[in-house]
Formats: structure tokens, sequence, C-alpha cells
């Protein structure tokens, strides 16, 4: 799941930016990095390890122990790192630019460090001959690739929702839910007629990795984006202050509660959980926490989930989800490459859907029967993944978040001039990306 459980904080080490970009860009080095791909053996098997975060579902180590009983010659050994992102970044960062250390070979990848692993070379690109995307989420693909070359396979994705009060919008004579902002603001309107102690919407608007989530739906929701498909910051563009300057004016008059500048993932989750809350942007994993009918919710059945809105329509998600990547010091990449295989196939996404509630990769699995009986939103959250966006792919992305962030919390919390902020944004996201 793509929950922001800490704030992810990547440090700019290694190769300097005009370095990593210029091996990554378009022209000769893209033919020389392609060569080099190329000229590894994927023939070779043996031992691997699997490294990704703390197992909390513990389904991860059962499946590498099926892989193990069919795979004696080329057993898997599960090494788990912290339960914190930015702990386990650096961990595998250690690991990458130790002198002669092969610890780790097979990496499960945020998607937002995908980039930064590319382009500093701590991860080899996946030959497409050798690697296969056939029935994968376009978006999911994209979130795995850096400068259109594919670095890594998706093992799940994710998407944020709007989660809203149904039975509150069916009093109040609404019988869908709000695809655009406005609808939204006139529903909460309505409830709030004959409702006057509930907040209209939440999100996550504490200063850290969930703010930039969420501000990046804003400014995209809007028709704007932060960089653009060149990599050029485009942050104080008319389409994304529109954006910014919305969400701003939900603060001023009330739409958002202040409180929820003091929201993460669990305190925003909790308030519409206790009926404190009309609507509530949050990741797919609240839903079976909500539904819970032991007494620790208060909206048990009474509530909707649908895709975010937006300025003029429906709005568009941030990406979340895991990619499988192969370190630069992987010895036997014949099995790396058959145990991301195995490991992204329709069966083990399944098991990890049931069992870890992490959204499939394989689209096909939206539609499955057995699934979206257990996890009903599935499709919507299909339609919210197909048209979701990453965050900034850059490779000094702790600076980039951080600028992200502290513009953003002075537009939400301070009430700057959305304008001058992102004026000032621009500058710093400029040089941060400066080739």
């Amino acid at each position: 799941m793509s929950r922001t459980r800490s704030v992810r904080r990547v440090a700019a080490t290694g190769l300097s930016l005009t370095a990593v970009l210029a091996m990554a860009a378009c022209g000769g080095s893209d033919s020389s990095s392609s060569s080099s791909a190329a000229a590894l053996n994927w023939d070779q098997k043996g031992p691997i390890t699997y490294v990704q975060g703390k197992d909390n579902n513990n389904v991860v180590q059962p499946l590498v122990d099926k892989w193990n009983a069919a795979h004696p010659d080329e057993k898997v050994t599960f090494i788990q790192l912290s339960d914190k992102a930015d702990e386990q970044r650096q961990k595998m960062i250690d690991n990458a630019t130790t002198n002669g250390s092969s610890g780790y070979d097979v990496l499960s990848l945020d998607v937002v460090w995908t980039a930064e692993f590319a382009a500093k070379q701590y991860v080899v690109e996946l030959p497409s001959d050798q690697f296969k995307t056939d029935g994968m989420l376009d978006s999911a693909v994209d979130g795995a690739s850096y400068f259109n070359k594919l670095y890594a396979i998706p093992a799940s994705s994710d998407g944020a929702l709007l989660y809203y009060r149904k039975d509150l919008l069916d009093a109040a004579g609404i019988t869908e839910a709000p695809k655009t902002w406005d609808d939204m603001k006139a529903a909460c309107a309505k409830v709030k007629a004959t409702n006057k102690s509930i907040d209209c919407y939440g999100g996550q608007f504490q200063k850290y990795e969930g703010l930039t989530c969420n501000i990046t739906e804003w400014v995209n929701s809007a028709g704007g984006e932060f960089l653009d498909k060149d990599s050029k910051p485009q942050v104080n563009s008319e389409a994304s202050l529109k954006g910014v300057s919305y969400l701003q004016g939900m603060f001023k008059d009330g739409t958002i509660p202040a409180e929820a500048t003091t929201w993460m993932e669990e305190p925003s989750r909790q308030a519409f959980q206790d009926g404190k809350l009309v609507f509530l942007r949050q990741w797919p994993y609240a839903y079976s926490l909500m539904q819970a009918s032991d007494g620790s919710s208060k909206v048990n059945g009474k509530f909707g989930i649908a895709p975010l809105p937006g300025l003029t329509g429906p709005g568009v998600s941030t990406l979340g989800g895991h990619n499988m990547a192969v370190t630069k010091t992987a010895k036997n990449l014949g099995t790396a490459k058959a145990f991301i295989e195995w490991y992204t196939s329709a069966d083990q996404e399944k098991v990890l859907a049931e069992k870890a509630s992490l959204a499939p990769s394989l689209e096909s699995l939206y539609s499955d029967a057995s699934l979206t009986e257990q996890m009903p939103y599935l499709p919507t959250l299909l339609e919210s993944i197909k048209t979701a966006k990453p965050r900034p792919k850059a490779v000094q992305y702790n600076d980039v978040t951080q600028a992200i962030q502290d513009a953003s919390y002075d537009v939400v919390k301070s009430g700057k001039d959305p304008k001058a902020t992102f004026d000032s944004l621009q500058t710093k996201l400029t040089d941060l990306t400066k080739a």
C-alpha cells in the first residue's frame, strides 16, 4: 500500500545531477546504457537476496518459501528492513555505495525512488526483450521507468480515493459522488444545513511526504504540473496556481478544518471513521478499517468510494506502489529475472492483494470476481490508478519534496500568497533540477 508512513527523505549523494542526467538522457549515452544492459549475463542462476521494508502482513516470507521449495538451486533469502521508508532507502543506498558490496540483489523500491536509483546507477536497466510488461497498468510501468527506459517491474500500484458519507448525501438528496471541487463544496453545504457540527473535507496536510502527495493532486487536478515532460518546473503556471489557490480557499472558508494541517494518514482516517467529515482523501488501506463491524467505526456501511474530484471534472491521484529492481552488484541475474517474473505474476499478485491489500499492477486482477468480492472498491481504484501521475521524478528528490512541502505548508497553514510562494518554489525547483 502507499501510505506515507514516514517522511521519505532522499539525500543528494553520489554522482552530480549533470552527470547522471547526461548518462540517462537521449543521445550517445542512451545507446551506451542500452549496450551495457544487453551485455549483462541474464542467464546466470544461483542464490539471490530479496530486500524490502518490514512485512507487516507476514505474506512475503511464505511466498519466498514457496519459490524456494520449487527452486532448491536458486534459493531466495528474504531481507526485511525497517518499517520506516527513509531508513529502508538509506540501507539500500549504503549497500549500493559500499565498495565490493553484494549483499542485495533484488530491491523493492518505492515508486518515487526509482528515478534516483536509476540515475545514480544503483540499479541496472532491464532489457525490454528480457522483461515484459504486457498487461500491466501503463501508469505503473511509467513509474518504473526513467527517461523512457525500464529500470524496474511494478509489483504493486496504488491510488488515492475519495471516501464520502453516502448516507448523508442521500439524506440531502444528492444521488452521486461529486466530480468537481465545486460539486463537493455544494454537497457539503447541503449536508451542513442540517448537520452543522460536521466538517466537510479532509486530507493529509501535515508537513511530511503526504503533503507532497496531496498538493501534487491539487495541482494536477487543475491541469497543472510540478515538472513537465522535459523535467522543467511549471509550479507557478496559471493552471498550477488555480489548484493551489482553490485549496487555500477551502482552508480559509472552513471547508477544510484548520486541524487538517496536523493530519497524516491515520489522524485523517480516524476523523472520518469517527463521523467528523463528509469527505476524505485517503488510500485504499483504510477501507477495511472503516468497514469494521466491531464498534470501532461509526461509518460502517454508511460510506461510498469514488475517484478524486478535480477543477472541471474527475481529479488526478498521485501514483503509489512499489517496483522490483536489480542492483548493479547482483550476480545471478537469471534467477533475479525469474524471481521477479514469478513474484509479479497473476497468482502471486492475487495473494498479495488478498492478504496484504496491495493494489495489483496487473490490470486483469481488478475485475477478478473473488478479489472484487473481498475488495469492492477495486474497479474505482482502477479508475484512479489509470489516470494517476507520479510525484516529480527528480534525482535530488529529498530536496525537491522538502521545497514543495515548505511552500505548500506556507500556503495552507500560514495563508501566504500562493503566487509569490510558488514563484519562489519555481526558482528553487529550477535550481534543483538543473542539468
